[in-house]
């Protein structure tokens, strides 16, 4: 399968990024001498200025990082809370249980800690040094490109909500243009506050009192009390004590293996445990002998993530306030079962019903939206990047929050997390409101490993699409032996058949969705399974946009790939 773009090799060092300009900054720190968390940091500061459309530096940056020193797996959530004010039935009571655009359902910012974290961690270099070239993006500019300007003027309505925000992304009350230099002064001069910040005190007491002194300047200092002031203006809940006390977490994986792989992925805070419950149920058929993207392959694949997504809706949620039963859900037992109930002849016409790991019987769907009409799901936001160093460090980052469904924050050039929209109103659904508690995510970067080395860091953006793009790139790669831009470039398809993770939380009943690339006999041969079947372009961004690095450890080589479905880039030296 020919792909556009040839896989990108390196034997030093390989970076994958959402955006080819973060590509480029990652790639100076790696030829600075920085490692791969270095590296990694300063490409996803960067896509928070470039990809304003889906990320932002007051957002969430869920992090998987390996240290080849110790062969430690780390997980760092990045992923911010309700604020102490809010109450579990808000929502019920003042907005008929949605949840809507504006500050009532952001969250606390957590990409700033997350970035600072893994720096005081395992990078070796300063805040500003990894910082310099998004510093330069948001006070320069860079060039506007054509997808961000297209989003702009799609979602003009929205960004003419807030004074605030139309000011920066309507400049002289129009859409910038592609080509035209994009600058985002008040972002910039934020940046540089915690650069300056963290210089001043570094000089004197070193390093990490350096990072502490950046973070401490978002988190405690002028621009935590600005984020409150305009909280209470605009009737937010987020206030200075949240921000204070805010901490991002270190989490456990949830891994399984697959045709000699071990894959990690981020725990049920997230969606991150659809993919390896999707891959245990799939080692029971010999996917290799139906054919790639044959009906057969694409109806079980298919099958076998409904069954996933209906775990999540009725399990997953924050374990710190959830009983997630995860270990039963991740073992061989339950795959099984749940293996089970797929029909081979026949699509399930709805989300099928979960299971209860511990008696193995199904149990009935709960907190269900009446189905919504064949107008078709909207494009999940999100971006993604991963780096391999020279010692083979590894850093899979999936940074999101865009800039259409919560204002600008006046002076400091950012919006606060959005991440609520990934809750349930209802407060008996598991990731239903709670002050304290993290909303479901769907960002969920993984890493993988073989023979006990590392093996490849993978991700993308796209919401409800991710773990489906990440499980055909995976099989691609490790089941069909495709090197990974082809993997990256073959034809996709996803499935609906579930609620969404996004208020209103829409429900699309056996509708499943393939790029056109994918022939209309396939299409037929589905629908006579009882899948809804609806056609996408030949390549299109709502199928994701894949980023992925194979280490060859036995030739010593890196090969990366990046998709482009989106402006993702790969570099490699």
């Amino acid at each position: 399968m020919a792909s556009n773009r040839m896989t990108i090799m390196g034997t030093r060092h390989v970076i994958s990024a959402g955006h080819y300009l973060a590509a480029h900054a990652g790639f100076m720190i790696l030829e600075a001498g920085g490692n791969a968390i270095d590296a990694g940091v300063a490409a996803g500061i960067a896509i928070d200025v470039l990809q304003v459309d889906r990320v932002n530096f007051g957002g969430v940056a869920p992090q998987m990082i390996y240290t080849a020193k110790n062969r430690k797996v780390h997980c760092i959530d990045g992923v911010g809370t309700w604020p102490g004010a809010i109450t579990p039935d808000h929502f019920i009571k003042n907005h008929g249980g949605r949840i809507p655009p504006g500050v009532e359902r952001c969250v606390v910012p957590a990409a700033p800690d997350a970035w600072i974290t893994a720096l005081d961690n395992f990078g070796t270099m300063s805040f500003g040094n990894v910082a310099a070239s998004a510093i330069r993006f948001a006070r320069d500019g860079f060039p506007m490109y054509p997808s961000l300007s297209k989003f702009i003027s799609a979602n003009r309505t929205r960004y003419e909500t807030w004074p605030s925000t139309a000011k920066v992304f309507l400049p002289k009350g129009r859409v910038p243009q592609a080509g035209e230099v994009f600058v985002q002064s008040e972002l910039g001069r934020t940046l540089q506050f915690l650069a300056d910040e963290e210089k001043s005190v570094a000089r004197r007491k070193g390093r990490k009192a350096g990072l502490k002194a950046a973070r401490d300047a978002f988190y405690r200092g002028d621009i935590a009390a600005q984020i409150d002031r305009f909280m209470r203006k605009e009737g937010g809940f987020i206030r200075y004590e949240d921000l204070a006390h805010f901490r991002v977490n270190f989490e456990p994986t949830v891994k399984t293996t697959f045709a000699g792989i071990e894959l990690h992925a981020c725990g049920p805070w997230s969606q991150g445990p659809v993919l390896p419950m999707a891959l245990n149920m799939l080692k029971g058929y010999d996917l290799k002998g139906m054919g790639h993207n044959s009906p057969e392959y694409i109806h079980v694949v298919t099958e076998a993530l409904k069954l996933a997504f209906s775990d999540r809706h009725n399990h997953f949620g924050d374990p710190k306030f959830v009983d997630v039963p995860i270990k039963g859900l991740m073992s061989g037992r339950y795959a099984a079962h749940r293996r089970g109930l797929i029909d081979m002849n026949k699509a399930a016409a709805e989300m099928p019903p979960a299971g209860d790991p511990g008696t193995l019987t199904e149990m009935a769907n709960r907190w269900m939206p009446a189905p919504e009409t064949d107008d078709g799901p909207g494009p999940g936001d999100t971006s993604y990047l991963c780096v391999v160093d020279k010692d083979r460090n590894a850093f899979s980052c999936t940074p999101s929050d865009g800039t259409d469904q919560t204002p600008l924050i006046p002076g400091v050039g950012i919006v606060c997390s959005g991440r609520g929209t990934q809750s349930w109103a209802d407060p008996t659904h598991p990731s239903s409101v709670a002050p304290g508690k993290r909303p479901r995510l769907t960002p969920s970067p993984s890493l993988t490993f073989r023979n006990g080395k590392l093996h490849m860091p993978f991700g993308t953006p796209s919401g409800d699409v991710q773990p489906q793009a990440m499980l055909q790139v995976f099989l691609n790669i490790n089941l069909f032996g495709m090197a990974p831009q082809d993997a990256i470039e073959a034809p996709r398809f996803a499935n609906y058949s579930f609620p969404g993770s996004f208020q209103p939380h829409a429900y699309f009943p056996a509708r499943l969705q393939l790029e056109s690339r994918i022939s209309p006999a396939i299409g037929d041969a589905l629908a006579r399974r009882g899948h809804k079947v609806f056609w996408w372009d030949d390549m299109t961004a709502r199928a994701g946009s894949v980023c992925a690095i194979v280490n060859d450890h036995r030739r010593g080589v890196l090969h990366g790939g990046a998709d482009p479905r989106r402006p993702a880039y790969v570099l490699g030296w």
